[in-house]
């Protein structure tokens, strides 16, 4: 198993890696080089999480090695030297080897390649591709100009923090300026910014994650935030869809301005194929007007202001399809909580939904997942599971609260999870001291990266699921993990007392740690920031318990879900009318819907019918004789005047003969095809536009979709 274990995580982090990042972003829209980025960030953070738990057993093997080589070196000196007053007291345990063990030499190039790749993506390279590819511009030179000029005052104001450290050290009398004192000084800099903001989520998500599953358990609360967010995400959907319009109103203008051997118009053609399909049809491009293109007669906007125009199209477009796909995912899950609302009561014991699963369930979800243990699931065990799973992750948050506080205090250990690992490492289980660091240090992660998924900073950061998150939030969350993640670590193992600069203990130290070279080249970080820093977790906590942060925001006119406000009730009372009224328009499509269906099945088969129908009847009038009476009326047409009104009464049976057949092959009309279609709408002045007609096109609208 040497290196196995290591192989097994590496291809176990890319895929979840993979997995969140086609959660979160979009593989057929967006540019390659942001997904490979932002793959590539997600994919280094993590597997440094996966892989410190193996790198911690590996270094307590290393050290039980190192004491029995002391403890054998002990006992040959006492043998050769039998009066000498040195003895042993203590025995050394056999050394075994763990089974993720890492050979020599692995860990050190591993982590190197790790953390320095994570730092140059964080940043260099990230803020130079977010914005890249938020910028307007029509060519790769443009776009360039424009990523370079926007990271010039960030790049400056960090450069402007290393310099003022690198000047402290070089002052310093006792500190000679080597390569190795200056790499420190930097990784010492990037993780004190990474412990500042560090504290910040963890504090909350420690406090956070705990009560959203507590408040999970209670459907009625649930469903008044589900009601509060439909009310605020209508507002959101509302203002996208009027920004989208009026930039879509500065595209058409734009459109109808530049000729068709404009040398801008190519520009156009940029900004129209980013442009929604509708818009493309309405806007297209004005084939018949050939009037030749001079440059002298008019004055036309600067390729900057089509920069700027792309972006806004860009943003708008995105931000009108997220809402979008928002608000369906948002009434699907209110319609589920009124009906788990609903079912509570219910004395059958059945799980009833208002509708049905927009997918049909296999055989193996009907036979596994029934109504019936859907109910008991739904309305009885999820909210004691739920409730179970808060009071655990209660605890463990107290647990690192504790640790948080006392992890500098060696002796006596106060932290816990010291306590923890001390305890395996007399036994040298080291699947147990794997399991105790992968759990701690997932539980940490979890609630860091839990809170900046959720975080949102007014539409510029906002990390949606179902495929609608944007590249400047996808690589803006690559940029914080990779600068939360190696603090993280560093934290951890000081709760585990594994980090020599905090813990002051002569051990073996892992491989991670020694990359970080010594932090006692910045002594007042080390001993100062490092250990009293991270004890404003509990302050932290303390605020996030009684939600003041959320109560400021409130005040401050930014809605947010308050149980005991006037204003929060009033958004709950707009978003369950919404829901309701979203919920009577669903159910009269799908009553059209059952209506057409059974229309279809009970008169479909008449059409087929017809021909037969017609087969059958020449074959009895062929019997009967009728078409040779016929023939005989019609030969003695001028022979016989009286067969005429013979001869008009059989065409009169004839004729309605075949009008009752015709009234029994018709079919419903069907208002849901594509047989109603749209008239294109005249643009203003009366002028047609170019492009395709939208008569000739489908319309995906019903007539009865408002009534």
């Amino acid at each position: 198993m040497s290196g196995a274990a290591l192989g097994i995580e590496v291809v176990v982090v890319f895929f979840l890696a993979l997995f969140l990042l086609h959660r979160y972003g979009d593989f057929r829209r967006q540019q390659l080089m942001v997904l490979f980025g932002t793959l590539l960030a997600w994919f280094l953070c993590f597997l440094i999480v996966f892989i410190l738990p193996l790198d911690v057993s590996t270094t307590i093997y290393k050290q039980c090695k190192k004491d029995h080589e002391q403890h054998e070196v002990v006992t040959a000196s006492n043998q050769t030297m039998p009066n000498s007053p040195v003895s042993l007291t203590e025995s050394v345990h056999e050394c075994y080897r763990p089974w993720s063990y890492i050979p020599e030499g692995i860990m050190p190039v591993f982590w190197r390649v790790v953390y320095w790749t994570s730092q140059c993506l964080t940043w260099l390279l990230l803020p130079f591709m977010q914005s890249y590819a938020r910028s307007g511009a029509f060519s790769i030179t443009g776009k360039i100009k424009t990523a370079l000029i926007e990271n010039a005052i960030y790049y400056g104001t960090y450069l402007l923090v290393f310099g003022s450290l690198l000047i402290y050290v070089a002052v310093h009398p006792k500190w000679r300026l080597s390569w190795y004192e200056l790499q420190t000084i930097g990784i010492t800099a990037a993780n004190t910014w990474g412990l500042f903001l560090l504290v910040l989520l963890l504090g909350y998500g420690l406090v956070e994650i705990p009560r959203s599953y507590w408040n999970s358990a209670r459907p009625g609360y649930l469903l008044g935030k589900t009601y509060f967010k439909a009310a605020k995400l209508m507002t959101e959907k509302a203002d996208a869809e009027e920004n989208l319009e009026d930039t879509m109103e500065e595209v058409r203008k734009l459109s109808e301005s530049i000729k068709y051997n404009n040398p801008l118009r190519k520009c156009v053609d940029t900004i129209l194929r980013k442009c929604p399909v509708d818009y493309q049809e309405k806007m297209g491009r004005n084939m018949d007007d050939y009037e030749d293109y001079d440059d002298q007669r008019s004055t036309y906007p600067s390729e900057k202001s089509f920069a700027k125009l792309h972006k806004q199209v860009i943003y708008a477009v995105q931000r009108q399809n997220r809402t979008q796909v928002q608000w369906r995912i948002l009434l699907e899950q209110a319609f589920h909580l009124e009906d788990v609302a609903r079912n509570e009561t219910s004395p059958s014991r059945l799980f009833v939904r208002s509708f049905p699963p927009p997918e049909q369930r296999g055989w193996v979800s009907r036979v596994l997942y029934p109504p019936t243990v859907e109910w008991y699931w739904e309305c009885l065990l999820r909210q004691w599971f739920y409730r179970a799973l808060a009071v655990v992750l209660s605890l463990f948050s107290v647990a690192v609260v504790w640790s948080e506080c006392t992890f500098f205090s060696t002796r006596p250990v106060l932290s816990l999870f010291a306590v923890f690992i001390q305890l395996a490492e007399r036994d040298y289980n080291y699947l147990y001291i794997e399991m105790a660091c992968f759990i701690t240090i997932f539980f940490l992660c979890t609630c860091v990266y839990s809170t900046v998924f959720r975080i949102r900073v007014f539409n510029y950061y906002y990390l949606a699921p179902h495929h609608q998150t944007d590249a400047y939030s996808l690589q803006f969350s690559g940029m914080l993990f990779c600068r939360l993640t190696p603090p993280l670590c560093l934290n951890f193992l000081g709760l585990i007392h594994m980090d020599a600069a905090i813990s002051h203990q002569d051990k073996e130290q892992t491989a991670y740690t020694s990359i970080m070279g010594s932090m006692t080249v910045l002594s007042f970080i080390a001993d100062g920031f490092y250990i009293y820093y991270p004890m404003l977790i509990l302050l932290l906590c303390i605020a996030t318990y009684f939600s003041l942060g959320t109560r400021c925001l409130n005040l401050l006119g930014f809605q947010q879900f308050v149980g005991d406000n006037e204003m929060t009730s009033d958004l709950i009372d707009e978003g369950k009318e919404l829901i309701r009224r979203e919920k009577r328009k669903k159910q009269r499509v799908e009553d059209g819907e059952n209506r057409r269906r059974d229309w279809r099945e009970r008169y479909g088969n008449h059409r087929e019918d017809y021909p037969t129908r017609n087969r059958n009847a020449y074959s009895e009038l062929t019997e009967s004789g009728e078409p040779e009476a016929a023939g005989a009326n019609r030969q003695g047409k001028f022979s016989r005047p009286s067969a005429r009104p013979e001869r008009d009464r059989t065409e009169r049976d004839r004729t309605e003969r075949d009008r009752m057949e015709l009234l029994h092959d018709v079919e419903p009309l069907d208002f849901s095809g594509d047989a109603v279609l749209e008239e294109p709408l005249e643009p203003e002045g009366g002028r047609h536009t170019g492009g395709r007609y939208l008569s000739m096109t489908s319309s995906h609208s019903r007539i009865f979709d408002d009534v």
